[in-house]
């Protein structure tokens, strides 16, 4: 069976695909930001199959690639890659929050860090051909702008949210372009709107799905064979934000990012 990456493992949606993935027969390597959790998680998930845990604060990039290392290192036959952790738009009315590197937050999680950890773990999916690599997306997308790319200006967290999640989806295309015929397959969804989740209920927003509910899609990119390069509704297929697949906004979206990167 497969070997299966999944961030942000410890709540939510993560947490729910994890025990559907080792209950399946998968190893799944589950990572969490808390120790404590993440520890719990892998004993309780130990109880119905394999697991390992692996502790990373994703607001920090050094520790994104000290994540893909230590992961590449224990399973060089990576088989999937799951960016699930993610940050939301955060309460109503919270200010522009900044992480440790000075990235503003949501694009920081949300975005650099699945392109940090993917890099970092290429080699492996390489190694464990053929491999996928799900991002967790969503709906909610709204075009970068790149003359102010971390929002420093007419701050909103849903704006963030909503931006860091279109790079996540332009950046996904760019992927699949890139790994055409290397045996590696990428793709993002929207597993669900609204699930019952933190993000969600810090925002004020009463769920409108469960985690149950945004598991299908998930759990079909990571398991199932698929095509590259696709943008999923749950398990069906859709369209990202148009601007997504432009080329020349993928083209700066990349420049960008590789500027922030190396800031």
């Amino acid at each position: 069976m497969s070997t299966v990456l999944i961030t942000g493992a410890t709540s939510g949606l993560g947490r729910y695909v994890a025990f559907e993935l080792v209950r399946a027969g998968h190893l799944v390597l589950a990572h969490g930001r808390d120790r404590a959790r993440t520890e719990q998680l892998v004993e309780e998930l130990r109880t119905e199959g394999a697991a390992e845990g692996f502790v990373a604060d994703l607001a920090r990039l050094a520790e994104v690639r000290e994540l893909g290392e230590r992961v590449a290192a224990a399973r060089p036959g990576l088989d999937v890659l799951v960016n699930n952790a993610g940050v939301g738009a955060g309460a109503p009315g919270s200010g522009r929050e900044t992480t440790a590197d000075g990235h503003e937050l949501r694009l920081a999680v949300n975005y650099l860090a699945p392109v940090v950890l993917t890099r970092t773990l290429l080699p492996a999916l390489r190694a464990g051909t053929p491999a996928r690599i799900v991002n967790v997306g969503s709906a909610g997308q709204e075009p970068v702008d790149f003359a102010d790319p971390e929002l420093t200006r007419g701050y909103s967290g849903m704006s963030a949210y909503c931006r860091s999640k279109f790079a996540l989806a332009a950046y996904t295309f760019t992927l699949a372009e890139e790994l055409a015929g290397s045996g590696v397959a990428v793709n993002v969804l929207h597993p669900a709107t609204f699930m019952d989740t933190a993000m969600v209920r810090e925002g004020g927003i009463a769920p409108w799905n469960s985690v149950a509910d945004g598991a299908p899609g998930v759990l079909s990119l990571a398991t199932r064979e698929t095509g590259s390069g696709g943008y999923y509704d749950g398990t069906r297929p859709a369209r990202a934000h148009e601007a997504a697949y432009d080329p020349e906004v993928r083209r700066r979206l990349a420049a960008v990012t590789e500027r922030l990167l190396t800031v």
